[in-house]
């Protein structure tokens, strides 16, 4: 019951200090305050264009990239950011729409790229049939995800500039303050928690050991102590008689 009691103690005094260190190390979302409006996925800050009543405007490739400014053009690298836009669309635009990835055909190694790493793609969702291959102009190939179904299909860059513009950048991440009332309530939190277990494991010690007490816990040990002069010559004289 003691080696429990200890091991409890112990555990409950891991988890306090692993609790602060969590707290302390909780980050928020920050996204740009340029008078936009941001929408934060993962680590990532999402604008959605609106136009005039809800009715998103027609845009070619470049005149999407000019809207963001410096910032990028929708980049999906997972299939829950995909996901993520297919449902926040429709509180945004009226019927399906057409919305620009920002990617670009490479040449030199004949695959898609994102515009804001040059990375190849590690995710994708073409439509059946689809992939990296196009039949379009090689300078004129760009890639538009579908808000209604999340598929991704191979376009012209120019000629069909009906497309929808979500801009997009990386989140800045700030930690709360020191002493943010959320590390200060999971601190007390674990502490209570950690009285209670323990006082539970007493509780069920002393059920199980009547005659025990919460001293026969705790061992006492003295400190080494050399004998007095008294009880020295005490020894030494019973010595002497003992002789002989």
């Amino acid at each position: 019951m003691e080696s429990t009691y200890r091991h409890l103690t112990v555990f409950y005094t891991v988890l306090l200090i692993l609790t602060c260190r969590s707290a302390q190390g909780e980050d928020n979302a920050d996204c740009p305050a340029d008078g936009r409006t941001w929408l934060t996925f993962r680590l990532n800050c999402y604008h959605f264009i609106h136009g005039d009543e809800d009715v998103a405007k027609s845009y070619t490739f470049q005149d999407a990239k000019d809207k963001c400014g410096r910032y990028d053009l929708l980049t999906v690298k997972s299939a829950e950011e995909n996901e993520f836009i297919v449902k926040y669309s429709p509180f945004v635009w009226k019927g399906k729409m057409n919305v620009w990835l920002g990617m670009y055909y490479d040449t030199d190694d004949d695959v898609f790229k994102w515009h804001d790493d040059n990375s190849v793609l590690s995710y994708n969702n073409w439509e059946d049939g689809g992939s990296d291959y196009t039949d379009l102009s090689i300078l004129d190939t760009c890639v538009s995800l579908h808000s209604n179904t999340g598929k991704w299909e191979n376009i012209s860059c120019t000629e069909k500039p009906e497309n929808g513009v979500v801009c997009q950048t990386k989140a800045v991440w700030i930690s709360p303050p020191k002493n943010s009332p959320l590390l200060s309530a999971l601190v007390i939190i674990s502490v209570v928690l950690i009285l209670l277990v323990s006082a539970g494991v007493w509780f069920l010690h002393q059920r199980n050991n009547p005659n025990a007490s919460i001293l026969n816990l705790i061992e006492y040990h003295p400190p080494f102590r050399s004998p007095s002069t008294d009880q020295t010559c005490l020894v030494e004289a019973e010595e002497i008689e003992e002789m002989p």
